[in-house]
């Protein structure tokens, strides 16, 4: 477990560094043809595009690359979906001055500040729902799109290299459940202090209605 731990780190500080080199770029026509390409990339299997191996592979901690003829790893998986997602997310945004990636915004908490209204929330949670009770990393990718599309037009960051980090741990049956609670802690967490903020407005900090 202890080489688990190191090796999911591992993945979570490549992707903010790949991040990093990106929004630094002095060449802003590269980055977005990267962008570009990473997008093009979403749903599909790491190593299976050629001209995304310097983007997801390159760099990549050896310890993380597979070898030979195995499928693609747990922490090459984790890395490539995060940084299409993270793609998806950016596009139409000015890379630096919009960036899409902010440490902090985890994903539970994030997909909460989608929530304005009761029908958003009927609506968001059973997005939410699909994506924490998904079996495989292909399916929780295909639900993440959604989500990252909603967060992009509400102009919502996410902490990509956190997002990194649990989809990592998704991957492993034993650990998933951990993932999905850290999850629904910070949705609810974050619902809750936005409600306890709105009870206090309306009765007070004394506890009695503020109504005439």
């Amino acid at each position: 477990m202890a080489d688990e731990v190191r090796l999911a780190k591992k993945a979570k500080a490549f992707v903010k560094y790949k991040i990093s080199r990106l929004s630094e770029s002095q060449n802003d026509a590269a980055a977005r043809a990267t962008l570009a390409k990473l997008r093009r990339g979403i749903g599909k299997t790491p190593g299976s595009m050629p001209e995304l191996w310097g983007t997801t592979l390159a760099g990549l901690p050896k310890e993380l690359i597979g070898k030979n003829d195995e499928p693609p790893t747990y922490g090459e998986w984790a890395v490539y979906t995060a940084l299409t997602l993270y793609a998806l997310h950016q596009q139409g945004k000015d890379i630096k001055k919009q960036g899409v990636s902010e440490d902090g915004k985890f994903f539970g908490i994030v997909v909460g500040k989608l929530i304005e209204n009761e029908e958003d929330e009927k609506r968001i949670k059973r997005r939410f729902d699909a994506a924490a009770t998904s079996d495989s990393l292909d399916e929780i990718s295909h639900h993440l799109r959604g989500l990252i599309q909603l967060l992009k037009d509400k102009d919502i960051t996410l902490d990509y290299p956190a997002l990194t980090e649990d989809l990592y741990w998704f991957q492993f049956p034993e650990a998933r459940d951990s993932v999905r609670l850290r999850w629904g802690r910070d949705f609810y967490r974050n619902r809750n202090s936005e409600e306890n903020e709105s009870e206090k407005t309306y009765t007070g900090k004394d506890g009695h209605s503020n109504e005439n």
